[in-house]
């Protein structure tokens, strides 16, 4: 039975997440679809048991009448069978309607709906642009995708339920009592105006400090995991106490949002009963006034007291979810700020496959500024033959990873386009183009996973024996087989940690080179990809990079020039500009920038001028 329930609403949906929408309720509504049947289904189940609840309290008053006006010896026989229906519906149809809503709440609903809402936020936010991780914490990210998703749910299933519940409650008690004398619901319409003001008052002032609660509590958040990430610089420099004072000013943000989300709280809720009290004091002597003069009978007094003790609970009850749907109504807000953001990076529609057979690369007349109006790169042009193999020089800023990144398309360009084998690579999918590419970058970061998982990442669907043989190419089975983890998984099946931090600098470098072998694309670009090894494993593991790169369209980014040295060609870049090319031999006798840059070389790196600021930025 509970499986079955549990099986209703499909918690990972197929369909291609779109852009939310902005708004809170256009934002609800969109991820919502396809639970609306199980939530309305909700709403149904809901409004019964609130209806047969307040019938109860009616029949109550029925059975108090009867007790004092009906003889004893004909009671039975005259409203035996209303007792007996009432004890079916009391022990078996309220029963059964209240599991049903349970199953249906909790097993259908409660788990599928904010994973749903999990799944299809996470798959849109995979497939945002570069700039949008550069610009939040990895940790803000996901406690807003975790803390929204959750706060979706309760928004949805608290308008449904509760004031479902309260506008049937409410009605079913006022047309109780006003059946009895309509003067009798006279307090209680005024209970409910004043009660009304209440939560207008204080619920919206309530719902805006719940949403600087939520994004103080993902800024506290993103601070602490920021430190963990980042844990051996923060050691390095011996900086424990300067990051708990980092944290704690996160911390102390979001301890000021508490504070004056309860000063808020004590204060509605002192209204709230004082304003109980009255109602309670006021509905008692009323009805008992009116039974002292014969206008309503000793039932009709039970029924309005017992159901202003019931509000009373109820009306906290109401309180209390009230601000909480209101404190998710904020949290939903400030999800919106971070998740409903256009990608800035998106397959143009009807976008095909890219199909590479030689590795032709065209850079025709781009230009990128991030942004800016100009600088990085200008009216660049660069044509890579099949098969060339290309090492990029410059100083920092020149733009060389720009323009890595622009071949990738982690950025659109703002003018010109880049063409491989006559493709523009705008017109085809991302994902297509980047597993064209192979890359081996200076900064290797791997997944916190098994060895075997960081190496078949570049191949998922190659065996043990390919992987294998990658890792042997890439010098890197020696300490691979010595590897073991706290959990007590070794060699391949060892996890890493996270970025890769249990491994050295040359190993993970390694795993990335084995990654890439294993990847076999067409085009392969190294920035630095030897620079983490010493000089013994990269002197053996270069012969298998050059065979690495037999057959391939090549580009090669360097600070340390001997490594590029033998590059079919050599392009030297300068404030976004290519304003040198030909061989090392050549270059190195024209006496440009090339060799300059040449001659103070130090132990076979380069001596770069310190970059701009800007520059750097825009690197």
């Amino acid at each position: 039975m509970f499986r079955w329930f549990e099986q209703r609403l499909n918690p990972f949906p197929a369909e291609e997440p779109v852009e939310p929408p902005k708004t809170l309720l256009a934002f609800c509504l969109h991820y919502t679809r396809g639970a609306w049947p199980y939530v309305a289904a909700d709403a149904v189940l809901i409004a019964i048991i609130a209806i047969t609840e307040v019938w109860m309290f009616g029949f109550l008053g029925n059975i108090v009448d009867w007790l004092s006006q009906q003889n004893r010896a004909t009671f039975l026989a005259t409203e035996g069978w209303k007792l007996a229906g009432m004890a079916f519906i009391v022990l078996v149809a309220l029963p059964s309607t209240v599991l049903l809503h349970s199953l249906l709440q909790h097993q259908t609903l409660m788990g599928n709906y904010p994973m749903r809402i999990r799944w299809q936020v996470h798959r849109y936010l995979l497939k945002q642009s570069m700039t949008f991780y550069q610009d939040e914490f990895a940790g803000r990210i996901a406690t807003k995708l975790m803390q929204t998703a959750l706060a979706v749910r309760e928004c949805v299933v608290k308008l449904v339920d509760v004031l479902n519940y309260v506008a049937v409650y409410f009605l079913g008690m006022l047309l109780i009592v006003g059946s009895a004398d309509w003067r009798l619901a006279t307090p209680l319409v005024a209970w409910l105006a004043a009660y009304a003001a209440l939560l207008a008052f204080f619920i919206p002032r309530l719902g805006k400090v719940a949403e600087e609660q939520a994004d103080a509590r993902s800024l506290m958040t993103g601070r602490v995991v920021d430190s963990y990430t980042n844990i051996q610089t923060v050691k390095l420099f011996s900086h424990a106490r300067r990051e708990a004072s980092y944290a704690q000013e996160g911390m102390a943000g979001f301890m000021d949002t508490v504070y004056r989300s309860m000063r808020l709280v004590t204060s509605l809720y002192g209204c709230l009963y004082l304003l109980n009290s009255i109602l309670l004091v006021s509905v008692a002597s009323l009805s008992i006034w009116f039974w002292l003069n014969e206008v309503v009978t000793i039932g009709a007094v039970a029924v309005v007291i017992g159901l202003v003790l019931r509000l009373w609970g109820l009306s906290q009850w109401i309180m209390w979810e009230m601000s909480a749907l209101f404190e998710n109504i904020g949290t939903v807000q400030d999800g919106i700020a971070s998740i409903s953001l256009p990608r800035l990076v998106e397959d143009k529609p009807g976008a095909k496959e890219l199909v590479v057979s030689h590795g032709d690369i065209r850079f025709e007349q781009i230009g990128f500024h991030y942004g800016k109006r100009k600088g990085v790169i200008e009216n660049l042009s660069l044509h890579i033959a099949p098969g060339e193999k290309v090492g990029i020089v410059g100083r920092s800023g020149a733009g060389k990873s720009t323009l890595v990144n622009l071949l990738l398309r982690f950025y659109d360009l703002e003018s010109g386009r880049i063409v491989i084998d006559g493709q523009d690579i705008a017109l085809v999918t991302q994902d297509s183009l980047r597993a064209q590419i192979g890359m081996v970058t200076q900064d290797t970061s791997l997944l916190h996973r098994s060895v075997r998982d960081n190496v078949l990442y570049g191949r998922p669907d190659a065996g043990d024996e390919l992987m294998i043989e990658a890792t042997r190419r890439a010098e890197s089975n020696d300490f691979i087989g010595s590897l073991t983890d706290p959990k007590g998984r070794k060699g391949f099946d060892a996890h890493v940690g996270e970025r890769g931090v249990k491994l050295s600098g040359g190993q993970r470098q390694r795993i990335a080179i084995a990654r890439v072998m294993l990847k076999d694309a067409p085009i392969l670009i190294m920035d630095e990809a030897t620079s983490a090894l010493d000089s013994e494993v990269e002197a053996a593991i270069q012969e298998n990079l050059y065979r690495l790169m037999e057959g391939k369209t090549v580009i090669a980014i360097a600070h340390r020039l001997s490594t590029i040295a033998a590059m079919d060609r050599l392009v030297v870049m300068d404030k976004g500009r290519i304003v040198e090319e030909g061989t090392h031999d050549a270059l190195v006798a024209r006496g440009g920038i090339y060799a300059q840059l040449w001659q103070r070389q130090s132990g076979g790196f380069l001596l770069e001028d310190a970059p701009d600021a800007e520059e750097v930025a825009a690197e």
